[in-house]
């Protein structure tokens, strides 16, 4: 005789026994956790039900049913478990661009102290390859400035007296002293980590649909089932046996369950079948966000280009290209500059310079061949006295000259990653209404990149706090804007738009924590795959909602007139639960 037959022919109270052991043993916390919504005054929340309708199951006498509907409602919770949000807004990776200490210069004594005991109008000391404390101006000293963990733009600033510096950035070459425009609470640094926790508490959370649907589903079903068992007998003197099991019936066809297991397995075949495609999603409510998405805002550098320059243009004078670019290349052979690595990948030379100088704020010396080069931005040009050309080139220029004369110019730009052009143009074709550029590089580039991808609007020489305003205007414009970023500076704004999504295989550890949205490989083809994966999700979504629905209303409105009973109820709670499972696992295919 097989365990069914035994369980279904044993006397009632061992029936009973051997049905209420795994029925416990399932679903004892729900049921302590009605017990204690009872005590707390949340009798309609959503284990109250549940409870009540497995309750209502023992009643009737459906023992099966009962632990059948428990152990469906805790796969459902399991499901939605796995989909939940995890906690991502961790800033720690963000320490790397927090300064340590600062060297202030007080009583012409410099004194080492922390960034918060500096106060404004005081002078700083940084020196080569130390990070920029406080906001101020340079007062003294020359030097180049790494901003790329600001605004993302691989090309470092030089900067002399006058200039204003930021926190975070890196000073690269020369010493410089700096007076502090503000203290260390306001600086740049310090507000890009103000802004990473703030953006967590503006952004709203898509609650929980289960949730959301029960808080008003609930007390009309349990207020009906009320109602059911007791107005017939007593206003009708109808048989109260009959209509209380018509009142248990309406409950456990009533019971949420279908929606509870379906809808968070809906999302989860979404969010695996993503995965699969190397986009990671962080919870179901970012899917949803993605799928509502109808503008797309990019950030330039490491997102659409490669985030390395690329010697793109020459323009020798008196000497050939090869001579040109392999001079540069041995004057540069040194050092670790960005705007050197390209160089010296250009040039390839097996030529050796020698005495090499660097000169900060403007470039470098040294004797390549026996003669005197000079390698650097147009500031090294004029203290030369030497005039250069213009030109219609695109990038950043770099001159090389002798003391007397120019030898030509080479003009330097990041590369645009090949299938950047394809990846919007599909966006556009979902029906994506705008796309937009917003970059901290500069005008001319901004320009270039937005017209040659066909971007809709653009804007140029913004900080990360200027991106973030960007994207709150949008939000209070109705648009619904997806910000896809790298790097610690687009952190902010990552967690500021309505979904963020990080460029993961370059991108910084910071972007990837404040990001809703990973894309693992760093293809921006993945960008409208994960909005198509995300459309098709929550279109699965909303016909298991109709389906479940409108079969439980169906058979609610039956089982009140008495025409449905246990089985249709049985239908109505676990068959139509089938039935959207089934359609949930289409949310597995590509």
């Amino acid at each position: 005789m097989t365990l069914a037959a035994v369980l279904i022919n044993a006397p009632m109270p061992y029936k009973l026994i051997m049905f209420l052991v795994p029925y416990a043993i399932v679903g004892y916390d729900v049921i302590i956790e009605a017990a204690k919504n009872l005590f707390a005054g949340g009798v309609l929340a959503e284990h109250f039900l549940m409870s009540s309708a497995t309750v209502g199951a023992f009643v009737l006498g459906e023992y099966p049913e009962a632990v059948a509907v428990m152990l469906f409602y805790k796969i459902g919770e399991l499901f939605e478990s796995i989909a939940v949000d995890k906690s991502r807004r961790s800033i720690a990776e963000l320490m790397d661009i927090m300064p340590e200490q600062a060297l202030v210069l007080r009583d012409d004594k410099e004194l080492i102290v922390s960034p918060d005991e500096v106060f404004a109008g005081e002078t700083i000391i940084i020196k080569p390859g130390e990070r920029i404390p406080l906001d101020g101006i340079i007062t003294d000293g020359e030097t180049s400035v790494d901003n790329s963990a600001l605004t993302g733009e691989s090309i470092p600033a030089d900067l002399g007296m006058g200039d204003a510096v930021i926190s975070g950035a890196i000073n690269l070459s020369g010493v410089i002293r700096v007076k502090t425009s503000g203290v260390y609470a306001d600086s740049t640094v310090s507000k890009i980590l103000e802004m990473i926790e703030e953006s967590t508490e503006k952004k709203a959370r898509a609650e929980n649909f289960v949730s959301r649907f029960a808080r008003y589903y609930t007390p009309i079903v349990v207020a009906g089932a009320l109602l059911l068992a007791l107005i017939p007998p007593l206003l009708l003197n109808a048989d109260f046996a009959v209509w209380l099991a018509r009142a248990l019936v309406f409950l456990v066809v009533s019971c949420p369950c279908a929606l509870v297991v379906a809808v968070p397995m809906t999302f989860f075949a979404g969010l695996g079948t993503a995965s699969r495609s190397g986009i990671l999603i962080k919870g179901s409510n970012y899917l949803e966000a993605l799928s509502k998405a109808d503008t797309f805002v990019f950030d330039k550098t490491g997102t659409l280009t490669k985030g390395r320059l690329k010697v793109t243009d020459v323009f020798p004078v008196g000497i050939s290209r090869e001579d040109l670019l392999s001079k540069l290349a041995a004057a540069e052979e040194y050092s670790t500059h960005p705007i050197a690595l390209a160089l010296i990948e250009a040039g390839k030379t097996d030529i050796k310079a020698t005495e090499i100088k660097e000169l900060a704020g403007k470039g470098v010396e040294a004797t390549v061949l026996g003669e005197e080069i000079f390698v650097g931005n147009e500031k090294l040009m004029e203290s030369l006295n030497i005039t250069v050309p213009a030109r219609s080139a695109s990038g950043s220029p770099i001159y090389a000259a002798s003391k007397k004369e120019l030898l030509g110019t080479v003009y330097l730009k990041d590369e645009i990653k090949k299938e950047a052009k394809a990846a919007i143009a599909e966006l556009k074709n979902l029906g994506i209404d705008k796309t937009v550029l917003l970059s901290g590089d500069t005008e001319q580039n901004v320009r270039e990149t937005a017209e040659l991808l066909s971007i809709d609007e653009y804007k140029a020489e913004l900080l990360p706090n200027d991106k973030t305003r960007e994207i709150e205007s949008m939000i209070e414009a109705n648009r619904r804007p997806a910000f896809a970023g790298d790097g610690i500076n687009d952190a902010p704004v990552l967690a500021r738009a309505d979904v963020g999504i990080a460029m993961g295989a370059l991108g910084s550890d910071a972007a990837i924590e404040s990001a809703d949205v990973v894309i693992m490989d760093d293809k921006l083809e993945k960008l409208p795959q994960a909005v198509r994966i995300s459309r098709r999700t929550m279109g699965i979504v909303r016909q298991n909602i109709i389906l479940v629905i409108g079969i439980k209303i169906s058979i609610l409105a039956l089982g009140a007139l008495g025409i449905a009973g246990m089985w249709a109820a049985v239908f109505g709670d676990v068959g139509v639960l089938v039935l959207a499972i089934l359609n949930a696992s289409r949310a597995m295919k590509q």
